[in-house]
């Protein structure tokens, strides 16, 4: 292993190209601080201004300071995401628990798109492994528990990100089968996983599980199957909270509201037959907080908080991550 540089960024007197410009903002992210193998620089005068040509940026030789999830193995659920033009929820989670220092398996039905998470975090030297599973099956979840204590010995960390819209009309118009699938995709998937995962948790002494909810559960929508299958993993996420809170279990639910994720932007936009741009900026208007809608990164960060020993005395909890929309009131 190499050996490990704190570089205090002070400032930066040359013109950046596009590979320094993406550094600097990921340095800045991370509170103006990196770490690189000594090897990559050729100052090592800390608290001292040095320009950005003196570092050499190299494949996988890029590591955050934070490590929350140091030690820690997770499963991603969801983990690959729909084409698109932005970042998932699962897909930012899975690569920030890996930057956390967190060793994730990736799981998704569509293995290619798990590969694809796999290679980003490999890219920035993290460690993770692609699982090809459908959460509504049984044996798939069984298998998924089986090959996370096989491939990393524990489990310490499960993030459920699976769900589903779509064709979700109301009461009348809603087709049965609709309801059913939504159901099985959005409620029965975390049902199933946690039913696999919570042995390992309970006989290692603890553990921490991430729901991903929506705040359809407790708002106003027109969509019937999925406001109440939402609110069921609110109710599900609850139940296991307070089952196995004695036994070092955490169980929290987070609520994204109005995000611009693919399966928001592009599976919306073409379920409606709505143009992209304009379905952007009528989501961007219904946002109370300046901004417009979240990114997948802001559920990913609310993730990362409730699966890190920073919320060891938080479970039970429903956090909307929703720019205001949930607290519009009356």
């Amino acid at each position: 292993m190499p050996s490990y540089t704190l570089l205090i960024i002070v400032e930066c007197r040359v013109k950046l190209n596009i590979k320094c410009r993406a550094l600097l903002q990921y340095v800045l992210r991370n509170n103006g601080y990196i770490e690189v193998p000594r090897r990559a620089v050729r100052s090592l005068d800390t608290q001292t201004t040095f320009s950005y040509t003196q570092i050499t940026l190299k494949k996988g030789l890029i590591k955050t300071m934070d490590k929350r999830l140091e030690e820690k193995v997770a499963i991603v659920t969801g983990a690959g995401q729909t084409p698109g033009d932005t970042i998932g929820n699962g897909r930012a989670t899975a690569v920030l628990f890996a930057r956390a220092g967190a060793r994730v398996m990736l799981v998704d039905r569509r293995f290619d798109s798990a590969q694809e998470t796999q290679a980003m975090i490999a890219d920035e030297g993290g460690d993770a492994f692609a699982f090809a599973a459908d959460v509504i099956q049984a044996d798939d979840c069984r298998r998924m528990a089986e090959e996370c204590a096989k491939q990393y010995g524990r489990i310490d960390i499960l993030v459920n990100n699976v769900g589903t819209g779509g064709e979700d009309l109301g009461p009348v118009r809603l087709k049965e089968e609709s309801w059913d699938r939504i159901f099985k995709v959005n409620l029965k998937s975390m049902y199933l996983t946690c039913k696999y995962v919570l042995p390992y948790m309970e006989r290692q002494g603890g553990g921490s599980i991430v729901n991903i909810s929506s705040v359809a559960a407790v708002c106003a929508v027109p969509m019937l199957a999925y406001k109440s299958s939402k609110a069921g993993v609110n109710a599900l996420t609850h139940s296991i909270a307070m089952q196995y809170a004695k036994k070092g279990i955490r169980a929290n639910v987070i609520m994204p509201g109005l995000m611009n994720t693919p399966m928001a932007i592009e599976g919306i936009s073409q379920f409606r037959g709505i143009d992209k741009e304009e379905l952007i900026k009528r989501r961007d208007d219904m946002v109370p907080l300046k901004g417009g809608m979240g990114s997948g990164w802001d559920t990913a960060y609310a993730a990362l908080f409730l699966a890190s020993d920073e919320a060891k005395f938080i479970t039970g909890a429903a956090l909307p991550v929703d720019g205001g929309q949930s607290a519009k009131i009356g």
